[in-house]
């Protein structure tokens, strides 16, 4: 099967990039000896088709080669690859489905017997599923999305429709009258319209 011969392909990887005996040794058994369930049931289904008994269909054939976790770090590692996995098929990971799934997902390795050749006690066990239960709650968090207050978006509203438009303000020339400037006419403008009035009144002789 493809998915037993990846554990061969990666400690060959690990070989060629020099990884230390101990990263080998974790990706030679962090599968240990565990039965691939999903494979197995279905090939099982397939004999009953086809007229054939179950027992015909080996279980050691959808084992792993192991070997089982030596070390507690290898214990771990069989673990979280496991939990995270198995976290993947949850609809709606509520805390109470992540707590559940995670309690199952250890209590199956350990009654299969793959974590009897490494360190690991019971009280280890106990603190890496509380460990588990919150890193996945948090994965899984969904941020609250809070509507805006109605009482902002009602007072925002009624200060842009009450909101009057800015009107040009008056000026006083040089003679006392009152020239409307808008705001957007610059004094260089203002200045230029003045030297042509006084170019006109030379040509006509008046200045």
């Amino acid at each position: 099967l493809i998915l037993i011969s990846h554990v061969k392909d990666g400690v060959e990887l690990a070989r060629q990039y020099r990884l230390g005996k101990e990263i080998i040794d974790i990706i030679r058994q962090h599968h240990g000896t565990s039965l691939i369930t999903y494979f197995y049931e279905k090939a099982r289904e397939q004999a009953e088709k086809k007229g054939g008994k179950c027992l015909l269909v080996e279980e050691a054939d959808f084992r792993y080669p192991g070997p089982k976790p030596q070390t507690k770090e290898a214990g771990l590692v069989m673990l979280a690859d496991v939990v995270e996995a198995a976290s993947k098929t949850l609809v709606d990971p509520t805390p109470a489905r992540i707590q559940g799934m995670v309690q199952k997902m250890v209590n199956k390795i350990f009654s299969d017997g793959q974590l009897d050749e490494c360190e690991l006690t019971l009280k280890d066990l106990h603190e890496i599923a509380k460990s588990f239960n919150k890193t996945l709650s948090g994965i899984f968090h969904h941020r609250v999305e809070y509507p805006e207050p109605a009482t902002r978006i009602v007072a925002v509203r009624d200060r842009e429709a009450t909101a009057e438009p800015r009107e040009s303000v008056p000026k006083k020339g040089k003679n006392g009258d009152t020239d409307s400037v808008s705001p957007g006419t610059s004094r260089i403008e203002k200045k230029g319209d003045q030297g042509q009035v006084g170019e006109g009144l030379k040509r006509l002789g008046l200045s």
